[in-house]
């Protein structure tokens, strides 16, 4: 691993916080395949909440405030203690390349480093340039140098280099902060860790709560006249901004109608007084800073520890590379993170573990691993970057998730896990954990479809008492639990015979039983998926060959290399016409093939 400072691994560059809508599912399918986000989450974590928890389990999502010094120690400590890795402080200046492979690496320091598989993980340091009103600084990060050798190494190999744009909000001391006028916002009662192998959050782990406040139209009125002093709008900046995460200045334009915007105070730390003002991400000058973040109710006479900023980084178009993460115009060369237009921890660290995972499949000499997206958020995610054109930043969301049913945040264990014990990523005592979890869940829902109450029993009274009717005739407990006014604890309560489950075990019987109707319908809609998935495309196929494609999808094809038929009709401007006359040739050709 070669990083300019040892002491900046595990650095949260942006908000001291792991998952959200979205990034949840993300997180725990990274702890699945064997990763340690999750479990650095669980250790560090100073506030857990469960969000989206009244729209169903489908888009429910983990969230927790991290201590930001002890998450980066956490992921040091990881790093020191890894075999077979050696850690080089140094700045990587260029690839080294022999024909359509890559060779490895040399160093600023003139060091050259010989691999088969190189991966690049620059962050927002590649070209990176950092922005406060007018002031401009060359860098990735506060007091941290950017990356531009290897952006011109990376250009030089024939790959386009766009420009993206990000921030980061000041930062506040809490000491000046008047909290009376805020209002609270605390952690779950009983906090649902992130990893599948933390069995829970101990009960003397510190928790802090977050607070909100919200912007004012005093606040909006100083933004407002000095808005040609901001980096995006006075023309100082000519990059495409995070439209999930936008500026105050991005909000003011695009929302006007509104007089407010929410803005959460989260703490950094244990042992620091510092606040992240996630919703205030801005690239005004600093005292345009001190005077709009002081008309925000509860900070009229805070303290700016460090102000906020815009960055504009390079990023390479992930439409350059296979969904391995292996790029189509160099052999053994990866790319992964916000180098690939994403933002977030998560977004990057699903990425990192599909690159790290596919450059040593590569070494071994086996078949690459490729999620699908009727698999996992980080298939969708992978899929979406390297067969869609991004023109912005990309975010994770369930609402990219076409089945998101069956692909949830409680089952990202059973989906995964045996991926992650078949590449060595989980032990054995870890998988048969999760082995024995879905065989109780197995077990426990067979009993209840098995078992019937008859009328007459304290069901009936059970039933009233919770305004459905009571029964008529024989009954399963499944059908029971079917109803919207009964939980598995009113049927347990009841019958003895059921055993005493974890409540991640419960969770997903009554899931499970509750929605088998949609879930047997979406998994009929992805044996239809799997089926044209399934038509693979050999790499070296001549799309000239192919009689009935015009001109235009030949060149899309051509630079895409959809790995097979399902990627391809995912290509912007690929007709469905365009995939039946691919089929039929494919069939055609496969039928010849000896």
């Amino acid at each position: 691993m070669v990083t300019l400072f040892f002491n900046t691994i595990g650095q949260m560059s942006c908000n001291p916080a792991i998952g959200g809508v979205g990034k949840g599912q993300l997180v725990k399918e990274i702890d699945a395949l064997g990763g340690q986000m999750g479990l650095a989450a669980d250790a560090t974590g100073i506030q857990f909440r469960q969000l989206n928890t009244s729209k169903g389990q489908a888009v429910r999502s983990s969230r927790c405030q991290s201590d930001r010094k002890l998450y980066k120690l956490y992921m040091q400590d990881i790093v020191r203690n890894q075999e077979n890795l050696d850690v080089l402080e140094d700045k990587v200046s260029e690839l080294i390349v022999e024909g359509d492979e890559v060779r490895g690496i040399k160093t600023e320091n003139g060091l050259e480093v010989k691999a088969q598989t190189v991966i690049i993980t620059t962050g927002t340091f590649l070209k990176g340039r950092m922005h406060v009103g007018r002031d401009i600084t060359q860098g990735g990060r506060i007091n941290e140098p950017n990356s531009v050798t290897l952006a011109d190494s990376i250009h030089a190999l024939g790959f386009p280099v766009m420009m993206f744009k990000t921030g980061t909000p000041p930062r506040l001391d809490g000491k000046t902060i008047d909290f009376a006028k805020l209002e609270p916002q605390h952690s779950d009662d009983i906090p649902v860790p992130f990893s599948f192998r933390t069995l829970r959050i101990p009960e003397d782990q510190k928790l802090l709560p977050c607070h909100i406040t919200y912007t004012t139209e005093q606040t909006h009125q100083i933004i407002v006249d000095n808005m040609d002093q901001s980096p995006m709008y006075s023309g100082q900046i000519d990059a495409t901004g995070v439209r999930y995460c936008p500026s105050i200045e991005d909000k003011l334009k695009k929302f006007s109608g509104k007089n407010r915007h929410h803005v959460f105070l989260e703490p950094e730390g244990l042992d620091t007084d510092e606040y992240y003002p996630n919703g205030i991400s801005t690239g005004l000058p600093r005292e345009v800073q001190e005077k709009f973040v002081r008309s925000i109710p509860g900070l009229e006479n805070v303290k700016i520890t460090q102000y906020g900023y815009a960055i504009e980084h390079g990023v390479i178009p992930a439409t350059e590379l296979f969904p391995t993460m292996e790029t189509r115009k160099v052999k053994g060369l990866y790319f992964a993170g916000q180098v690939n237009g994403t933002t977030g921890y998560e977004e990057a660290g699903a990425q990192g573990l599909m690159a790290g995972i596919n450059a040593a499949l590569k070494v071994k000499g086996e078949e690459p691993f490729i999620l699908r997206r009727d698999e996992a958020y980080i298939g969708v995610l992978l899929d979406d970057l390297t067969t869609k054109q991004t023109e912005e930043p990309y975010r994770m969301f369930t609402s990219r998730v076409e089945y998101r049913l069956i692909v949830r945040e409680d089952n990202a264990d059973k989906r995964l896990a045996q991926y992650g014990y078949k590449f060595g990523l989980l032990s054995e005592e870890e998988y048969k954990k999760i082995i024995d979890k879905y065989t109780a869940i197995e077990e426990e829902i067979k009993h209840l479809k098995n078992t019937r109450i008859a009328p007459g029993t304290d069901m009936d009274r059970i039933l009233e008492e919770n305004d459905t009717a009571p029964l008529s005739q024989a009954t399963t407990l499944s059908d029971i639990l079917k109803r919207p006014q009964i939980n598995y604890a009113m049927i347990a309560a009841f019958d003895g015979t059921l055993c005493n489950h974890p409540q991640g075990v419960i969770d997903q019987v009554e899931y499970e039983i509750k929605y088998e109707g949609f879930i047997k319908r979406q998994l009929k809609d992805v044996d239809k998926f799997k089926h044209i998935e399934k038509i693979k495309i050999p790499h070296d196929l001549d799309y000239d060959d192919i009689q009935g494609l015009s001109f235009e999808v030949r060149e899309k094809l051509k630079r895409f290399k959809p790995l097979n038929l399902g990627q391809a009709n995912r290509i912007s401007g690929i007709t469905p016409s365009a995939i039946t006359v691919m089929m039929v040739y494919l069939q055609k050709m496969y039928a010849l093939r000896p």
